[in-house]
């Protein structure tokens, strides 16, 4: 049976994930304590920042951006939310 962790995101325990999905400090932080549930819905916000927001991965001050919001958005912040989305209901 896989090993839980306890999701900062979501709150609950939840399957983690194989492997830190960033290099350094934060990627560990991520792997330790967010679950590949919470880390699906990062890459679905961050990909809607991208689109909406026109960002260019080639600018490094567009990655900062990126960076800081996927900190906000994973452990707690007031993150960019894109405006006039409305999430499906489930």
């Amino acid at each position: 049976m896989m090993q839980m962790i306890f999701c900062q995101k979501l709150q609950k325990e939840a399957e983690p994930l194989s492997f830190a999905p960033v290099p350094g400090e934060l990627g560990e932080r991520i792997l330790n304590n967010i679950s590949a549930e919470a880390w699906k819905l990062w890459i679905g916000h961050q990909t809607m920042l991208i689109n909406e927001k026109q960002l260019s991965l080639a600018n490094p001050e567009a990655r900062a951006y990126l960076t800081g919001e996927m900190e906000k958005f994973l452990f707690g912040g007031d993150y960019d939310k894109i405006e006039g989305y409305v999430p499906p209901e489930k």
